[in-house]
């Protein structure tokens, strides 16, 4: 059959319009979910409130919003916030780039192990006063459209100081902060696919005593480096002589004690420089996670 060159150019001319539109539509985004912030103020749908990082000015890759959630209620709780802003921002043709600290890694991994297989409306990242987006054309999906999730001294395997109650017993979330609960919790080994990688802090004098290895004054290594087991263990650095060393990427530590599926380190502090806090100027092992994020998340 016999198509004219006029024709053949026609619709080659309609393609690249049609790709070009489905190209156009596509939006990527840098989602911050934060962890525990017992001075509360941060409220969950206000995609642009910062307060807990540092300045909202600060670059911290591309579109990025903040995922605001009350910071001391349980993860049960206040998970929906989280799916809120991932259905929003995450569904569709958008894909998101996820940065978390501290609990924060704790609602990112809860969200994707018990929800990161269920059927998301495709939402228009459009949200309402409440941080509810408008559906685009009532289809749904599989999960979430994300490309990686980048964790800042993450809580998701609790912490020692909520064992002991250093923590102010009042606030729910201390519970869920319990090493033996926080692993409990959820199978930290389903992540559907995505992968976390964990910057693990070890400036840490305070709580020495308390914390099992290396520690950011919050987290030991154990739970910084995504280590799997029921409970904690002692980790340090290659320099500790009283600890086995928490290993790069994703091998197992020096005794034997693997880190969860798809959980790699990609930054440990062999130099003691960096503790848990933000300090209100994207400070802390913060710091490094946000330089990663503004390299790689474009």
């Amino acid at each position: 059959m016999f198509v004219s060159l006029r024709v053949l150019s026609s619709i080659a001319l309609g393609l690249c319009l049609w790709l070009s539109a489905g190209s156009a539509s596509a939006t990527n985004y840098t989602l911050w979910i934060h962890g525990r912030n017992a001075g509360g103020g941060t409220v969950a749908g206000t995609y642009n409130d910062f307060k807990y990082w540092g300045p909202a000015t600060t670059a911290a890759g591309i579109n990025k919003k903040a995922v605001n959630w009350d910071g001391v209620s349980t993860i049960s709780a206040t998970n929906g916030a989280i799916r809120d802003a991932l259905d929003c921002y995450c569904t569709g043709t958008n894909w998101c780039y996820i940065a978390a600290h501290s609990a924060g890694d704790y609602q990112i991994g809860y969200a994707l192990s018990l929800y990161g297989g269920s059927a998301r409306y495709k939402k228009n990242a459009t949200p309402n006063s409440a941080g509810v987006c408008g559906n685009t054309d009532g289809s749904t999906q599989t999960g979430w459209n994300i490309k990686w999730v980048a964790v800042a001294s993450g809580a998701s395997g609790g912490s020692e100081l909520a064992d002991i109650g250093s923590w102010a017993t009042s606030e729910p979330l201390n519970t869920d902060l319990v090493t033996t609960t926080a692993r409990a919790k959820y199978n930290h080994n389903q992540t559907y696919g995505k992968i976390f990688y964990r910057f693990a802090g070890a400036k840490g004098t305070l709580y020495s005593a308390v914390l099992p290895g290396q520690d950011d004054e919050a987290v030991s290594y154990h739970t910084t480096g995504g280590v799997a087991g029921s409970a904690g263990t002692s980790l340090g650095n290659p320099a500790d002589w009283f600890s086995n060393d928490l290993t790069l990427g994703t091998a197992a530590c020096e005794g034997g004690a693997v880190k969860w599926t798809n959980h790699t380190v990609s930054f440990r502090d062999d130099a003691e420089a960096y503790n848990h806090y933000a300090a209100g100027n994207w400070a802390g092992i913060i710091g490094p996670v946000r330089s990663y994020v503004v390299t790689n998340a474009k």
